[in-house]
């Protein structure tokens, strides 16, 4: 059976959003956060590496549930799917972009900042959205003001989220979980620290409602 968008986000309360620039760490990585309890791991298209990564995480890694974040332009669906990733995060959406998705039979959790946006991708079948960038876009409050007329969507916040707020945004009902980048912090990834990232992502846990 078909992942879909809602378990990718019920799994746990938060995705990391991970940015990998060598190979040799993805697989160190995911393993270090499986064995705290986090499966469900966002790799970024920002470096030349990450389908490479989402591949070995993929081939290596059988415990996580590799995603690729970062999805720009249609071609980037088939691409993430053929190096294994299970599901699709987009930091903005276009029509052409949900289509491939669907097309290539990957969960996609599109971006959106603005109302306008929020009703083309449920125009386009897409009910489980993140919402980027969550702090620089009016965050907690925003929202809530969402919460009344688009009472039949649910959102992943992501930008901004740390884990000293990520509380707040998990309290609202219409979040299911949030996205942050604090669980893979760059130095300890430099610096091997996988026992870091382990207890990062049990710390995790104790931020559900």
């Amino acid at each position: 059976m078909a992942l879909t968008a809602l378990q990718v986000m019920q799994d746990a309360p938060v995705i990391p959003v991970i940015v990998l620039d060598d190979v040799s760490d993805a697989v160190s990585v995911a393993r270090a956060l499986v064995q705290g309890g986090v499966r469900m791991l966002e790799i970024t298209l920002r470096t030349p590496q990450a389908l490479a990564c989402i591949e070995a995480i993929a081939r290596q890694v059988p415990q996580a549930v590799v995603g690729a974040g970062t999805l720009h332009r249609a071609a980037d669906g088939s691409a993430v799917v053929s190096a294994g990733a299970q599901f699709a995060v987009s930091p903005g959406y276009t029509a052409a972009l949900g289509l491939a998705c669907t097309d290539a039979g990957i969960p996609l959790l599109p971006g959106v900042a603005t109302a306008s946006e929020i009703m083309q991708a449920l125009n386009d079948g897409f009910s489980q959205l993140k919402f980027f960038p969550a702090l620089q876009a009016g965050g907690v409050a925003m929202l809530k003001a969402w919460s009344g007329p688009f009472a039949d969507v649910q959102f992943c916040p992501t930008g901004g989220i740390t884990a000293s707020n990520a509380a707040e945004f998990l309290a609202l009902p219409n979040v299911v979980c949030v996205g942050g980048s604090w669980l893979v912090p760059a130095q300890a990834v430099k610096d091997k620290d996988w026992q870091l990232i382990t207890h990062l992502a049990r710390e995790s846990h104790g931020l559900s409602f």
